[in-house]
């Protein structure tokens, strides 16, 4: 079985990776001078030309991305390539103002499908494989670029999209399906699903699933695995970027390894934007060195992760980022005391609850208010009101341990809370925080 899909990148020595990344950076960067004003006015303004990027030593010097900058040059603005040779468009999920449009030569997308074809193989895929894609279709990233990847790996590709769910249990039934790709809560939904449907992971064929696109928890991955009996592995992107594909897990899952032959990273402080040294936890930043319709230099992404050289089982040598520990911009703030969703999740997995919930946040007389609804089972539904209330006291105590503050937990009968065929939505915050 084929370890790796590009082993000449995945496995090249730290030396050689470095020169690549320097050849590459210094051709970029020349690229988006000469063909993005928005950016070259950036740069200008930082008192940066191309002649002062010699090197990836040298990344330091130039301006950071934000999102608000792909907002304000909306559609256009970021476009390094005529449009005559763009052949695609993606665009996120756009949850607050204007949606981020990125756009795509035949090569950008060769080399994307490239990258997720890396993770299909690291997950264990070959062209024996079935793999069926649930993640979304049309403008978001998921499905064409796992679907892209899938076909270049020569595994027969169900491109199924999200929803419908008892068809997709039907079809992996009987396609014997071998390779799930979906977000995490999808696929919790599938495994429910499929339970409920009263089959067992006997009359399945998945081996391996590769989820992405919101944040999960290795409790959460624990119960996905057990519930379809495959091993889940971790994928991460952003359509800034590509999609997904900018790095991936390995059979170690100790991290994901970053494509670097495509991507350069680099972590800084959120509040400074110094680079912080390697192992230091703070926002990761994605320089794109080989796109050409739409190279991003810099980029904020707001998600706060670690970067580790340690040496990997695997034998890839490419950088490893560790799962996002949540984001610089979403963290929610209650009382002072940051929180992460993740760690509400972890709570509630550790005493037995499913990873359906939702956290409402609210501001009420000049001070916030948490409040966790959480979703029983079957069989906890069937307690007493005396039994419930009991249960919900014992997971405040553990929250407020995990958190720092008291939340009130509310536990809703089993399937109040909506499930979702995209990306779960965990957090109601109801605070006029913003004008």
């Amino acid at each position: 079985m084929a370890k790796y899909w590009n082993e000449s990148i995945e496995c090249m020595s730290r030396e050689d990776m470095k020169k690549l990344q320097d050849e590459r950076l210094v051709a970029q960067v020349k690229h988006v001078w000469d063909n993005v004003p928005y950016y070259r006015k950036k740069m200008e303004e930082k008192g940066v030309t191309p002649e002062d990027i010699k090197s990836t030593a040298d990344l330091h010097k130039l301006p950071f991305l934000t999102k608000a900058d792909l907002r304000d040059a909306y559609p256009y603005g970021l476009l390094a390539k005529p449009l005559s040779d763009c052949v695609r468009i993606q665009s996120t999920s756009g949850t607050t103002g204007k949606r981020v449009v990125a756009f795509y030569t035949q090569h950008d997308i060769d080399l994307w499908e490239d990258c997720c074809a890396r993770a299909i193989v690291a997950a264990g895929g070959t062209n024996e494989d079935v793999c069926q894609v649930c993640y979304g279709y049309g403008l978001f990233t998921g499905g064409p670029g796992l679907n892209g990847g899938s076909h270049k790996v020569g595994c027969l590709t169900l491109p199924m999209s999200s929803g419908n769910t008892e068809r997709q249990i039907q079809f992996m039934i009987d396609l014997q399906s071998t390779i799930l790709c979906c977000t995490p809560s999808y696929a919790a939904y599938i495994g429910e699903t499929l339970h409920e449907m009263g089959y067992t992971t006997d009359d399945i064929k998945l081996k391996a699933g590769i989820f992405g696109a919101e944040p999960w928890t290795e409790e959460m991955r624990r119960e996905i695995e057990k519930s379809l009996g495959i091993k889940a592995y971790d994928i991460y992107g952003l359509t800034e970027t590509s999609g997904p594909g900018v790095s991936f897990e390995c059979s170690e899952q100790t991290g994901m390894h970053i494509n670097e032959d495509h991507f350069i990273a680099e972590i800084i402080d959120p509040d400074t934007g110094e680079v912080l040294p390697e192992g230091s936890k703070g926002e990761l930043v994605f320089t794109s060195i080989t796109k050409e319709a739409f190279p991003l230099l810099r980029y904020r992404t707001r998600d706060i992760c670690v970067l580790t050289r340690e040496k990997c089982s695997c034998g890839r040598t490419l950088v490893k980022m560790s799962k996002p520990l949540g984001r610089s911009d979403d963290m929610l703030i209650i009382r002072g005391v940051n929180v992460f969703p993740s760690q509400i999740e972890t709570v509630l997995i550790e005493h037995g609850y499913a990873p359906n919930y939702q956290i409402e946040v609210d501001r009420v007389n000049n001070t916030d208010t948490l409040d966790v609804n959480v979703e029983m089972t079957e069989a906890q539904f069937s307690d007493t009101i005396k039994d419930i209330q009991q249960k919900e006291q014992e997971l405040v105590e553990a929250m407020k341990t995990m958190l720092g503050i008291n939340p009130k937990v509310h536990l809703v009968s089993p399937k109040t809370i909506a499930r979702s065929e995209g990306k779960a939505v965990r957090v109601i915050d109801k605070r006029k925080l913003h004008d």
